[in-house]
C-alpha cells in the first residue's frame, strides 16, 4: 500500500522525502506553489536528485503534485482564467523536472454561470495548455458540490475529460470526503460506488485517493475533512476503502486536520489493517 500526507517542501523536496520517511510514509503529496497565492519556489536539481535518492531507496509510490487554491479554470473572469491558465502551464513545465508523475487540481467555480459554462470553460483551458508531450498525468479533483463547484458527479468529470484533446493525459483523484457529502454513499455502497465510476469514466482513470473521514453528514455538499475514524465515514469504511482490490495499488494521501504526529499516528493505524 501506498500511504502519505500533505507534506511541506518549503525545506525543500529532499527534506520532506526525510519527514515521510519519519511518519512512516512511502509518498506525499505537496502544493506546486503558494496554495494561497501563485508564487513557486525555485527548483534545485541538488534537492531533487536527493529526493530522488530517497524514493528509489525506500520503494516509494507516486508522489502527488497539488495546483493551488486560487486556480480557477471554471471561471468567467478573464484574469482570473489567465492565471490560472499561466500557474497551470508553468506547474506541468516545472513537473517535468520534478520526481512527480501525478498533478491533481479542483476543477473550479463557474460562479453563477451555470454547470455547461464551467465544463465548458475547463475543457477550452485546458487544451490551451496540454501540449500532449506532458510525461505528467492531470488529475481532476472530485468535489462535494459545495456553493458553484464543478465536478461532484462522475459525469461532470467525464463531460471535461472528454472534451480534452489529450484525454489519454487526464485522470480522477477521488476524495472520500467530497464524494461521500456529494452523495455516493461509500460507507453502505462501496461496490456499487466503484461501478458506477468504471461505468462513467472507466476504473483505469482513478490515479489517486485523498483519504479523509467527514465532519458533516452524507450528501451534506459540505467540504469539512475529519481526522481517520472520528467522522461520519468511520473507520470500518476507511478500512474497507484502503484494502478494496480495485483501490490497492492507488497512492492514498491523507488531508485530515493534524499536524506531523497526528498523520503518523494515522499511518500506523492504517498500516495495522493491510
Amino acid at each position: 500500500m501506498y500511504i502519505g500526507s500533505h507534506l511541506s517542501i518549503s525545506k525543500g523536496f529532499k527534506a520532506a522525502g526525510n519527514v515521510a520517511l519519519e511518519i512512516g510514509a512511502n509518498t506525499f503529496q505537496f502544493f506546486t506553489r503558494n496554495p494561497r497565492g501563485g508564487k513557486a519556489k525555485e527548483l534545485s536539481i541538488k534537492d531533487i536528485e536527493g529526493l530522488k535518492k530517497i524514493m528509489k531507496d525506500n520503494e516509494f509510490g507516486p508522489l502527488l503534485a497539488h495546483a493551488p487554491y486560487t486556480l480557477n479554470m471554471a471561471s468567467h473572469k478573464e484574469d482570473t482564467w489567465d492565471f490560472a491558465k499561466r500557474a497551470f502551464q508553468d506547474d506541468l513545465k516545472r513537473l517535468e523536472t520534478i520526481p512527480c508523475s501525478l498533478y491533481n487540481f479542483h476543477p473550479g467555480s463557474h460562479t453563477g454561470k451555470g454547470i455547461e459554462y464551467g465544463i465548458e470553460r475547463i475543457a477550452t483551458g485546458l487544451n490551451e495548455v496540454i501540449t500532449g508531450n506532458e510525461s505528467t498525468m492531470i488529475l481532476l479533483e472530485a468535489m462535494s458540490g459545495k456553493g458553484t463547484e464543478v465536478g461532484s458527479t462522475f459525469e461532470e468529470l467525464k463531460a471535461i475529460i472528454d472534451k480534452v484533446k489529450y484525454s489519454e493525459l487526464m485522470g480522477v483523484c477521488i476524495d472520500t470526503c467530497h464524494i461521500y457529502s456529494a452523495g455516493y454513499d461509500i460507507v453502505n455502497e462501496l461496490d456499487d460506488v466503484l461501478e458506477k465510476f468504471h461505468k462513467t469514466i472507466g476504473i483505469d482513470k482513478l490515479k489517486a485517493i485523498h483519504l479523509n473521514d467527514s465532519m458533516t453528514e452524507f450528501d451534506s455538499h459540505k467540504d469539512r475533512h475529519e481526522k481517520i475514524g472520528k467522522g461520519t465515514l468511520g473507520l470500518e469504511a476507511i478500512v474497507n476503502i484502503i484494502k478494496h482490490p480495485q483501490l490497492k495499488d492507488i497512492p492514498f494521501l491523507l488531508e485530515t486536520p493534524n499536524e506531523l504526529e497526528g498523520y503518523k499516528e494515522e499511518i500506523k493505524l492504517l498500516k495495522e489493517y493491510v
